[in-house]
């Protein structure tokens, strides 16, 4: 069989893009500070420009950019120091109250059905004092140890932090200039299609940052009244981080629940805190889940709530945490390209099938 040179054509490209795949998942951890860089850089290259319009250097605009979008992120990670500065001693001296009462309660319980336990308290006691004791030292010692053992982890860790600052400054510096060597690779001949297939593209994830950014600061709102009206100490910091964090999907909802379960069983010592944090927090996920995602991230960027779903689960399964990052973007993308299709395909003589003859011609 003699292939034509349209389908030799074809295959190669079809090649070019197996291939790219291939590299892009053997490659994943690699490229991570990369990716990352990317989208980043996607989201704060319009402030820069701002900034360059306005008269300052670009390489300073770009800089001061940086610096105040990692000062953010940075401001929201130290969001849950004083919630561990604050709760840790509680922890230590409350974890063995929890486990008398616990004792207490499930040791008769269990004997109606004829099963003999005894939780030691007396052995639990003594490993909370012993690990969460203000001694210092234990905890250099401790982390140390977990240095030695997860060297290899930590170095990689390390090395993405310091890399990623310096490849996003690179990268908002000359985005203008990626863009254009991106362009230039395509054929000609396509250039016009796929300039407004990128334009199409921007727009469509321009919406879906602005529809997240709603999303997450409606949620830190609620979660911060939310936990506030149940007399929570901490409902700032804990309901603030929560809403903020909803951007890494799952994940944030999850650290957030956790520091509010933990807070909540802390600060009153029984079932009121659980039964608050509960309320609040199944609450707070119904609505994202049913109502704002979809409404104000999946419908901006044309996608069904089940997809939005699957999209999270599919790409988290191929490319892990950073696939979890990406996926609803770079489905917003293939959303364009799916409705560009049926868009040439209803208009298409395949769709509206042979036009009829006119009688008497």
């Amino acid at each position: 069989m003699t292939l034509t040179p349209a389908q030799i054509h074809g295959l190669g490209w079809l090649a070019i893009g197996a291939l790219t795949a291939l590299a892009l998942w053997l490659l994943g951890p690699v490229l991570s500070p990369f990716v990352v860089a990317l989208v980043l850089g996607y989201a704060l290259h319009p402030v820069v420009d701002r900034l360059a319009r306005g008269g300052v250097p670009r390489a300073l605009a770009a800089l001061i950019v940086e610096v105040l979008a990692l000062a953010t992120v940075l401001a929201v990670l130290l969001l849950i120091v004083p919630i561990l500065v604050r709760e840790l001693p509680a922890l230590r001296d409350q974890i063995p109250v929890l486990l008398t009462r616990l004792d207490d309660w499930l040791t008769p319980l269990l004997a109606r059905f004829g099963i003999d336990i005894d939780l030691d308290v007396a052995s639990v006691r003594t490993f909370v004092l012993t690990n969460l004791s203000d001694n210092t030292e234990g905890w250099v010692n401790t982390v140390m140890s977990s240095l030695r053992i997860g060297g290899s982890f930590v170095l990689g860790f390390v090395g993405t932090a310091i890399l990623l600052p310096v490849v996003l400054f690179y990268v908002l510096m000359d985005w203008h200039g990626i863009v254009k060597r991106a362009s230039s690779l395509v054929p000609p001949r396509f250039r016009a299609n796929v300039d407004g297939f990128m334009a199409e593209c921007d727009h469509m994830l321009g919406q879906y940052l602005r529809g997240q950014l709603l999303v997450m600061g409606i949620l830190a709102v609620f979660y911060s009244a939310g936990l506030a009206l149940f007399g929570f100490d901490l409902a700032v910091p804990v309901g603030v981080f929560t809403g903020l964090a909803v951007f890494i999907p799952y994940i944030g909802f999850g650290l957030g629940c956790v520091l509010a379960l933990l807070a909540g069983l802390l600060e009153f010592g029984g079932l009121y805190g659980i039964v608050a944090v509960a309320i609040v927090y199944g609450i707070g996920q119904v609505v994202e889940s049913f109502y704002l995602t979809p409404r104000l991230v999946g419908e901006r960027i044309g996608l069904h709530p089940i997809m939005v779903i699957f999209a999270l689960l599919a790409f988290g399964q191929l490319f892990g945490f950073i696939g979890v990052l990406v996926a609803l973007p770079v489905s917003a993308v293939g959303a364009v390209a799916v409705h560009r299709v049926r868009r040439l395909y209803l208009s298409s003589p395949l769709y509206q099938g042979p036009t009829p003859v006119e009688p008497g011609a």
